[in-house]
């Protein structure tokens, strides 16, 4: 099942540059493992050593906030992952 993840500008250098990224998935969890799998070190920078989203990181799916890992997707899905940006 085909998922289509929007890559964010600081996340970029390990897709190589691609914005996007296709993946396979049932649930969100198995669609950022597979973006892993492509993609080695990827994950780590989405999901903390608990199995949680990582504060700064906000994931969607088709639009809405992801919080859990376990939500469901199907084939077309969408996810997008965006980074806070910080600073002062």
């Amino acid at each position: 099942m085909t998922i289509r993840v929007d890559v964010p500008q600081q996340l970029r250098s390990y897709t190589k540059g691609a914005t996007t990224a296709s993946v396979d998935g049932q649930d969100v969890e198995s669609a950022l493992a597979d973006l892993d799998r492509k993609f080695p070190g990827i994950r780590f920078r989405l999901i903390d050593e608990q199995g949680r989203i990582r504060e700064h990181m906000r994931v969607f799916a088709n639009g809405e906030r992801v919080r859990r890992l376990d939500v469901k997707l199907k084939p077309g899905d969408q996810l997008q992952i965006f980074g806070a940006l910080s600073g002062g």
